[in-house]
């Protein structure tokens, strides 16, 4: 799927691994986000309430760092009444993983005043 920017006469596209990356990254954005991340990683799953302890903000705040990484794909979380329960999606999270690597492992320019 590729998605076109809107009012460009000529109108560029951005390809799905692009997409993916870029909506990863945005979901790691933050560093509370960084934070539920690292502590999922520790975790073979975990409660809002052991997350919430975790970190030094509210509740709320702890909810939509937890929806954004959720509506990213890279973690998930499970109701069970009256908890939810979360975990790392790890399909997800290895494709994160091979796109920042590809998209880190680029070769650059190696000329010392190219911006110069």
């Amino acid at each position: 799927m590729k998605r076109k920017e809107i009012g460009m006469e000529n109108q560029k596209t951005y390809n799905e691994q692009q997409e993916k990356l870029a909506r990863f990254a945005k979901a790691l954005g933050h560093p509370a986000r960084i934070a539920v991340m690292q502590f999922l990683a520790k975790q073979e799953q975990c409660y809002f309430g052991d997350i919430h302890e975790e970190l030094p903000i509210a509740k709320a705040t702890v909810s939509q760092h937890l929806s954004e990484l959720k509506d990213a794909g890279l973690i998930q979380g499970t109701i069970e009444m009256p908890k939810v329960k979360y975990c790392i999606n790890q399909e997800n999270w290895q494709q994160a993983q091979e796109l920042f690597c590809d998209f880190f492992e680029q070769t650059i320019c190696k000329k010392i005043d190219c911006c110069e």
